[in-house]
């Protein structure tokens, strides 16, 4: 071989050479640009900032493009980047988004954020739930929030007895929260105002403030329709109306609540006490569970002596409603409240195994008592 052929032959060895690693290096350079790619569309799918539940309202309007979301999105500082939200919307096949007016976070993943358009409402998992029964007082709240959460009872009701939060609270649900719950009777400001009900929390661990924003919530979503429904009228057995306030109407559907061991007692219940209030007037309610919550204690029997006590919440010795709830109503007892059965009925009573019995007279209810409790 000439070495003329050997020169040609080592420069072409030499060019494959720098081109394969040109070409390596290329590919290189494509792969690690897909891995940073795809770490950076993964990344990009993540809260913007989990820690961050703040919300902030975003309207959607008809039609709105995938991209005009993105970028509505982004500058409200809900998601990092607008077109990784686009490319996530497509290749997801997600669309049809419906319009209106949410409220979302930087705590919100794509797949949360694409769910609520979807949705038409926002879409957040559950971490925590926590249920409260009908007819507990507050007191009985905290402990339920105690035994579920890091907080404790008596923190929870200082909290909330804060008259600084209970203002808070009342700024937020002005319709709910009126002057009537700062009357300075009152043991506890929102006794009676936090719907029982099951809720879903999107925290692990809820605040006192958020778990009581979102009773009042329900309070506000429950109980005020039905008030407004009957236009917060009581009609008795005569015809006659008395106009109760929305806190009277929590007020005496406590009382039916507490003294109610079944749904169909309810509505003469309701009637016993509207009877009282209105055909005689310094006639008290005489309800044993305004005693009770009166002594702050639970009690299978309600003695005579306890009927004594002197609180404007002992329905023996004051007329009338007590100055507030004295627990947490359902909307059967508000019902009832609202729509009591007619009745001329004056008193009623109850036997061990819980069932009432009514009368229209004293007599009649000595009568019951003697032959349903023995004494």
């Amino acid at each position: 071989m000439s070495k003329r052929n050997k020169e040609i032959r080592d420069t072409a060895s030499v060019s494959r050479f720098a081109s394969a690693i040109i070409i390596g290096l290329f590919l290189l350079g494509i792969i690690i640009a897909g891995i940073a790619g795809l770490f950076y569309f993964t990344s990009s799918q993540k809260p913007l900032d989990p820690d961050n539940k703040a919300v902030t309202k975003v309207e959607i309007l008809p039609g709105e493009s995938a991209t005009a979301i993105g970028e509505k999105l982004e500058a409200n500082h809900i998601i990092k980047n607008s077109t990784m939200f686009k490319y996530y919307l497509k290749f997801n096949n997600i669309s049809d988004f419906k319009a209106g007016k949410y409220e979302l976070s930087p705590s919100m993943t794509f797949e949360q954020i694409s769910k609520s358009l979807q949705k038409g409402e926002v879409y957040l998992p559950v971490l925590f739930k926590i249920s409260f029964p009908e007819g507990i007082t507050l007191d009985e709240i905290g402990k339920i929030v105690e035994k579920n959460t890091s907080i404790k009872a008596a923190d929870f009701t200082k909290q909330i007895d804060d008259p600084a939060f209970v203002k808070k609270m009342q700024k937020k649900h002005p319709k709910l929260i009126t002057k009537d719950v700062f009357n300075k009777e009152i043991k506890h400001p929102l006794e009676g105002y936090l719907f029982p009900a099951t809720y879903d929390f999107t925290e692990k661990n809820p605040t006192v403030e958020q778990i009581v924003d979102k009773m009042l919530t329900a309070t506000q979503d429950n109980a005020l329709p039905l008030w407004d429904k009957y236009g917060g009228v009581l009609i008795n057995e005569a015809g006659q109306e008395k106009r109760m306030s929305f806190h009277e109407f929590l007020t005496f559907s406590s009382l039916i609540e507490r003294e109610a061991s079944g749904l169909t007692d309810r509505a003469k219940i309701a009637s016993v006490f509207i009877n009282r209030m209105e055909e005689n007037p310094e006639m008290p309610l005489q309800t044993d569970p305004t005693v009770l919550y009166a002594l702050g204690r639970h009690k299978d029997v309600t003695y005579e002596q306890d009927t004594k006590v002197d609180d404007p919440y002992n329905t023996y010795q004051n007329v009338g409603l007590p100055p507030g709830p004295i627990a947490a109503s359902g909307t059967e007892s508000m019902e009832s409240a609202l729509n009591p059965a007619k009745t001329d009925y004056l008193y009623f009573l109850a036997d061990k195994n819980g069932k009432n019995y009514f009368a229209k007279t004293l007599e009649e209810h000595n009568a019951n008592k003697a032959k349903y409790i023995g004494f």
